[in-house]
């Protein structure tokens, strides 16, 4: 867990510089948090912008690039590939280093390889522009949970979180509202360098507000000299042995294969299977990503009230979509309205948990640990990430049929669920 020691006093704290505060210096230094929690927010929104928006894409890029579903799943996973690594890689250098140029820079990055990709002369060449695209959002997500959670206290830290975390679902509600009319108009193309200048604009931004909590010395957690961020990698990957570790390494890699397929099924399902029109199916992807901005304040906010812990709240997101999946399978999964409906619901829920389950992880953190702790856990649950849409579009390719799909999910997810809850209830 993050501890800081407020002045009381009103004022900067002892040994604070006037310069850390000169974009931020009010009477009391941290009402700046939520600036910080403004500016993370809206970088990690800006820099998953055209990634978010890839699933609304879908029958564009599948027209435009004549793919398979497989295919149209590889490229979501393109973006996930190199952040298997990176996370590990973003989470100690936030250990060491100025959380502003790790996660500046880092979506920078995102926007020139961005911009770059509409020069890209096919499917391949995109593949790979989305792998550099990958490579740099690596330092938004848990650059900016780090950030958010050195500044918020326990008290209000899920609920910060959850606002935090809700910058992705809200960059898909805004890029499926936008990058499918722009492919109509321009071409699918033109939504890359959209992306692009989205993604600089997140950069600059955070670059030009994020500033250090009071009290934070050249290492927040590992101390004067950083010298706990510097212990043997060997030494700090036993956390993966720790019990909550486990909890959340399994929770995250059900519900992230969930996101994963909501990302590349929802519009193919609405399409395919309940006769909805691609307009009106990509306006029902804005809506579930929506629901997953909504349901990322509020389970989080839940999870700061909750007298039985914050990992009650991810487990009650699990049997949510295991449920909710089920039910995709049955006749009401053909129905245009109930699973219009289903789907927000899975948004949610199945977008939603992310809030309370990176409060968890924070929390969970051993002293002088919680950025390699964040990084670690997303490196894990990546795996999913990349592996999840293409190994649901070959499932859809190969049985012609979104049952087996939704089938494995809801399976997975209700046995997670189930093993989770009863490990923590033994002494």
């Amino acid at each position: 867990m993050v501890h800081v020691d407020r002045d009381r006093s009103g004022g900067l704290p002892r040994g604070q510089d006037d310069h850390t505060y000169a974009a931020g210096r009010t009477a009391d230094p941290w009402r700046y948090r939520w600036v910080i929690l403004g500016v993370a927010t809206f970088t990690q929104a800006a820099s998953g912008f055209f990634m978010q928006g890839i699933g609304a894409l879908g029958v564009h890029l599948q027209r435009g690039l004549d793919l398979s579903t497989a295919q149209l799943g590889l490229l979501l996973s393109a973006s996930q590939l190199v952040p298997l690594v990176g996370l590990l890689v973003a989470g100690e250098l936030l250990d060491r280093c100025d959380e502003r140029w790790v996660v500046g820079i880092g979506a920078g990055v995102v926007a020139v390889s961005l911009a770059a990709g509409s020069l890209a002369p096919g499917y391949a060449s995109l593949l790979l522009v989305l792998l550099v695209v990958g490579a740099g959002y690596s330092t938004v997500q848990p650059g900016g949970s780090k950030s958010v959670a050195s500044w918020f206290d326990v008290s209000q830290r899920g609920l910060a979180m959850g606002i935090r975390q809700a910058g992705l679902p809200l960059g898909g509600v805004l890029a499926a509202a936008v990058l499918p009319f722009l492919a109509t108009a321009l071409g699918w193309r033109a939504t890359l360098v959209a992306g692009g200048l989205v993604a600089l604009l997140g950069a600059v931004a955070f670059m030009a507000f994020y500033r250090r909590p009071p009290d934070h010395g050249p290492s927040q957690d590992g101390g004067p000299d950083g010298a706990r961020s510097r212990a043997p990698l060997k030494s700090r990957l036993r956390m993966l042995r720790e019990p909550s570790m486990v909890k959340i390494l399994l929770s995250g890699t059900s519900m992230v294969s969930v996101h994963g397929g909501l990302g590349v099924l929802t519009v193919l399902h609405l399409h395919e299977t309940a006769s909805v029109g691609e307009t009106a199916a990509a306006l029902v992807f804005v809506a579930v990503q929506a629901a997953g901005v909504a349901g990322r304040i509020c389970l989080a906010a839940w999870s700061d009230r909750s007298a039985s812990g914050r990992y009650t709240v991810v487990a009650a997101c699990m049997i949510a979509v295991a449920a909710g999946t089920a039910v995709l399978m049955t006749p009401l999964g053909r129905s245009p309205a109930a699973a219009c409906l289903l789907f927000v619901w899975l948004g949610f829920f199945g977008i939603g948990w992310y809030g309370p389950w990176v409060a968890y992880v924070a929390e969970s953190a051993p002293p002088g640990k919680t950025g390699f702790a964040l990084g670690l856990a997303m490196a894990v649950t990546q795996i999913a990430v990349i592996l999840a849409p293409p190994a649901l579009g070959l499932l859809r390719d190969l049985s012609h049929s979104f049952t087996l799909c939704w089938g494995v999910l809801s399976a997975v997810t209700a046995a997670v669920a189930v093993v989770t809850t009863r490990a923590g209830r033994r002494p």
